[in-house]
Parts: structure tokens; sequence; C-alpha cells
């Protein structure tokens, strides 16, 4: 089975890939490194948001209310 999947390289040389890879073995990858910017920083933002999900729930609400201005 052959599959692409994105990803974004640091400065650091440092490989994070943009969705999950599932692999039953030890397989080998190519990577090609494309000549164009990474990730705009608000796209970042974007892509945490299925994370921090849960975070948006009434109960997260209550749990840190009393750090929360008063209104």
């Amino acid at each position: 089975m052959i599959k692409t999947v994105e990803a974004i390289i640091d400065g650091d040389g440092n490989i994070r890939l943009l969705e999950p890879v599932d692999v039953k073995l030890c397989r080998r990858a190519l990577l090609v490194i494309l000549d164009e910017p990474g990730i705009p920083s608000n796209e970042t933002a974007l892509l945490s948001e299925e994370a921090l999900r849960d975070w948006s729930r009434p109960e997260e609400d209550a749990a840190w209310s009393h750090l929360q201005p008063a209104k």
C-alpha cells in the first residue's frame, strides 16, 4: 500500500505528521521537501482545535470559573 501523508518540518528538522498514520509493521518512507513556506500561524490554531475540543464543555467552564473576572 502506498499512502501520501502531509507533514511539517521545523527549523530543527523535526517532522510532524498532520494526520495519524496506522501501520502494523515497520515501513520505509520517502520524504519530499517542498520549496514553499510552512503552515501559516493561524492554521496552527486550527490544527489544535480538535485536541482542545473537550475544553468547550459546560463542566470545564464551571471548573475554571473561579479564575474568570467577575461580570
